[in-house]
């Protein structure tokens, strides 16, 4: 296991931009009205949150479109971002993101999601396939895993990959999330171990922040778990809102490395796992990182010493930037992502 980024120790105060703090504040005021004490969401009041944005021909220099697998569910969608490439001829490789929000809120379109996903597919020169896919607690475990899987199974059989640009090349794919999405990662990344795909090959995952639980707190959570953006409070209420009814937060979903799975046989990618030093699920992910390692498995980590939860939600942090060069590097290193030289 490699690791990366500044070693010193972390200030348990960080310099947040001024919107930034506005922001968590607004979010704890308004999560606490549209998350309700019988664990179901007040949709209406959370959409004050979540503005959406349309596709567009040209963003930034990266066109997006949207496109459905089927007409049975309105739920499960994609939005996809094709980047500059030296010529049309250029095969790129395909990223399939999968956005954070406690499996509980957040959409393909909204703002800062389609941001990120814009400003990832420039940066690495990939096509990005976001995932819109169910949220909890409507749709509880395993619905995110199960529309993951649908998604790789779609594009190797040929129903999404048409409607994919010419370019993408489905034989180098990367599973990509952040927070509850990083979760999906490994899980659906699991499940596409134990599959035989025809064409679609997973060249490596990129959990950025993975969404980890467990029963017994660890010292990051009781550390960083109380005050503005992410907190123990709210961690609790996501898992009692996705898991099965009656479960603990050991239930295998949340705590893969105490949960007796066992990976070692199964032929994973090579992993990027993004943590931050002043998140409060800091702790968890290093031990999802070494019971990767002790499985056999190839993974680099990369720790930004003053990382929020969260931080790929603000361009204007300077982890974002430092996110998007690791990212390139990982693909880059694994000699599947040509650099776009502009």
């Amino acid at each position: 296991m490699s690791s990366t980024g500044d070693t010193q120790s972390p200030s348990s105060s960080p310099n947040l931009p001024s919107k930034r703090k506005l922001a968590d504040l607004l979010s704890s005021v308004l999560f606490r009205h549209a998350f309700r004490s019988d664990f179901t969401v007040n949709r209406g009041f959370l959409r004050l949150l979540d503005r959406k944005v349309p596709p567009s021909s040209t963003n930034r220099g990266v066109a997006s479109f949207d496109t459905t697998l089927d007409s049975s569910s309105s739920d499960l969608w994609l939005r996809v971002y094709n980047p500059p490439t030296c010529s049309e001829s250029d095969r790129v490789p395909v990223i399939i993101y999968f956005h954070g929000g406690g499996f509980v809120f957040g959409s393909a379109d909204s703002q800062q999601i389609d941001s990120f996903s814009r400003d990832f597919a420039r940066e690495i020169g990939a096509i990005v396939v976001s995932v819109n896919y169910r949220l909890a607690p409507e749709h509880r475990f395993p619905s995110p895993y199960d529309d993951g899987f649908r998604v790789l199974k779609a594009i190797d059989e040929g129903s999404i990959s048409k409607s994919l640009p010419e370019n993408a090349d489905i034989s180098r794919c990367f599973i990509a999330g952040e927070s509850a999405g990083g979760n999906i990662v490994h899980h659906v990344t699991v499940r596409a171990a134990e599959y035989e795909f025809k064409r679609l090959r997973i060249a490596g995952m990129i959990a950025i922040q993975p969404f980890l639980g467990g029963e017994e707190r660890t010292k990051s959570e009781i550390r960083f778990g109380r005050g503005g953006g992410l907190t123990l409070e709210v961690t609790d209420w996501y898992w009692k809102a996705f898991l099965p009814i009656g479960s603990s937060r050991d239930h295998p979903a949340a705590n893969v490395v105490r949960s007796g799975s066992d990976v070692s046989g199964l032929k994973l990618p090579p992993a990027l796992v993004v943590n931050g030093g002043l998140d409060l699920l800091s702790d968890r992910i290093k031990e999802y990182c070494e019971w990767l390692e002790r499985s056999g498995k190839e993974v680099r980590v990369v720790e930004y010493p003053n990382g929020i939860h969260g931080f790929s939600w603000f361009s204007d942090l300077p982890e974002y930037s430092m996110l998007m060069q690791d990212a390139r590097e990982f693909t880059r290193q694994k000699g599947l992502v040509k650099l776009n030289p502009n």
